[in-house]
């Protein structure tokens, strides 16, 4: 199921003179959703000014109410709760998903998973132009990578210049590294590059971050779910870690590695 178009977001930046490309750069919100959203807002009416004290929620079924029909089945969390839990010595994303998770388990509801909780916070923090609290807490997110230089391995015994490959891993927090040599950097190689990081910690991160690459990642959008490979997602869920790839382009999401 797609995400939501940034309605209110997309109305606000539209009106303050931002060009398209900007918009669709900075904040991820292509051309198309910009477009529906500028033409469903003048065949309304309506201007930023009319929808500053709404909610994301409310602005979107106002310009898109033949879209309700289509609403996550997913309870919605309370996002500016949660982000002030946040700040909170001691709370982390997993333990507001857990609390999250008995409320709704408690009121017949349906909750969303933990990926999926990672993942609309992160679009709640876009949004809203605040800064996410995630990533700067001990023991929360591991950073994965292959490194860009390449090393080489000459064979003693033909001189061939064999490759080799660098795969990084960082805690943020600390900066407390792990790298291992590799000679390819194929879907096996990754996954067991993983296995081999989380040996060298001593335990899992609850959130993995680690970039596009196709050894992982099979579908990245501009607006959607991100699809995991199989493997890697199974080798995600046996470590009870959820996989949050950094946005395209944007290598400040995982900044250490």
């Amino acid at each position: 199921m797609a995400n939501k178009i940034k309605a209110k977001l997309a109305l606000q930046l539209a009106e303050a003179g931002l060009s398209a490309n900007r918009i669709e750069q900075v904040h991820r919100i292509s051309k198309k959703s910009q477009k529906e959203v500028r033409e469903a807002a003048a065949a309304l009416g309506i201007t930023y000014a009319d929808v500053a004290d709404l909610s994301d929620d409310e602005v979107y079924r106002r310009l898109f109410p033949d879209r309700n029909n289509h609403a996550s089945v997913f309870v919605e969390p309370d996002w500016e709760k949660v982000h002030r839990e946040l700040a909170r010595v001691g709370v982390t994303l997993q333990l507001l998903h857990e609390e999250y998770r008995d409320r709704c388990t408690a009121s017949g509801g349906i909750a969303m998973g933990y990926d999926r909780f990672c993942r609309e916070y992160r679009s709640y923090t876009l949004a809203n132009n605040v800064t996410s609290r995630v990533g700067h807490k001990a023991g929360r997110i591991c950073e994965v990578d292959w490194s860009g230089p390449k090393m080489q391995l000459v064979d003693p015994d033909t001189g061939e210049i064999i490759p080799v490959y660098l795969f990084v891993a960082c805690l943020p927090f600390s900066r407390y590294t792990y790298v291992e040599p590799t000679l390819d950097m194929k879907e096996g190689t990754w996954l067991l590059c993983h296995v081999h990081m989380f040996e060298f910690f001593g335990g899992s991160t609850p959130m993995i971050v680690p970039d596009n690459l196709k050894t992982g990642i099979a579908s990245h959008p501009a607006e959607g779910e991100v699809v995991l490979n199989d493997a890697y997602r199974e080798m995600a869920a046996h470590y009870s870690a959820a996989v949050i790839p950094a946005r395209v382009r944007s290598p400040k999401d995982k900044p250490s590695a």
